[in-house]
């Protein structure tokens, strides 16, 4: 079994417990403690398990001189850059969170604050996943580290701090639903398929309990549901419209490789 340990300087505390029990009510306990055990294993899993299969092509993701975008490139690893670009978003995300008034002016015993100490170290287990993955299979295709801009968010206010983890969640949420059709069915293709799904599985949990927050037994809103009633589903294209907003120039992503 793999370790992955804490990356940078910007994640003090890491190797903190990822799951801390909250009473807040019982869904919160069994979303949390499924969300947990997801992220250990996904951080648990074997080398050969989770990289791109070697006989298949990786060209290399060669940054253009003068480019303005990062191109997350094509086949089984371009998704997986895709799903490491957008994890690398939240992961910062929930990061700066945690340097505001809003989140240090709550009670460190608070079920809010558990909460969001939980997204936060399961965004960091899920981006540091990916990057382990591609890093050690395709490490000429991984894309860069980006740099966010969230200029437009206010750390100190609670309503924009959620606001704006709502926004990401779902986005992830949708992301991860639209990215199955461009994963392969040979070679890794259905192992990655298995994995997507169980990050999803966390990341819908993370979206519900951030819609609880904003308005208490809201789990979940007609603007994520289709009139099937299944979750929204969202191209590359789609999503990475709206999470460029929130990155700078010259992190922004392109991913017309992938569709």
């Amino acid at each position: 079994m793999s370790k992955i340990t804490k990356a940078g300087g910007d994640d003090t505390g890491f190797d903190k417990p990822l799951y801390v029990p909250i009473k807040r009510r019982s869904f919160f306990m069994y979303a949390g403690a499924t969300a947990g055990a997801t992220a250990l294993l996904l951080s648990g899993c074997d080398d050969d398990e989770v990289f791109p299969d070697p006989a298949a092509p990786t060209p290399p993701v060669t940054p253009t001189p003068g480019a303005t975008t990062v191109s997350v490139g094509s086949g089984d690893v371009g998704v997986l850059n895709y799903a490491y670009a957008l994890e690398q978003l939240e992961a910062a995300f929930y990061t700066q969170l945690r340097t505001g008034s809003y989140y240090t002016g709550l009670n460190a015993s608070s079920a809010e604050r558990q909460i969001l100490d939980d997204l936060y170290y399961h965004e960091v287990i899920h981006r540091e996943f990916f990057k382990a993955a591609i890093t050690g299979a395709a490490p000429t295709a991984i894309i860069k580290d980006l740099t966010p801009n969230f200029s437009a968010i206010n750390f100190n206010d609670r309503a924009s701090v959620l606001g704006a983890a709502k926004a990401f969640e779902d986005l992830g949420v949708s992301a991860y639903n639209g990215a199955g059709r461009f994963i392969s069915t040979t070679g890794n293709g259905p192992l990655y398929l298995l994995l997507a799904g169980k990050i999803v599985s966390v990341e819908a949990r993370h979206a519900a309990i951030i819609r609880d927050l904003l308005q208490e037994g809201n789990f979940v809103g007609t603007d994520v549901i289709n009139s099937s009633g299944l979750e929204i589903s969202k191209t590359p294209t789609e999503v990475v419209a709206a999470a460029n907003t929130f990155l700078a120039e010259g992190s922004k992503l392109n991913v017309s490789g992938l569709v």
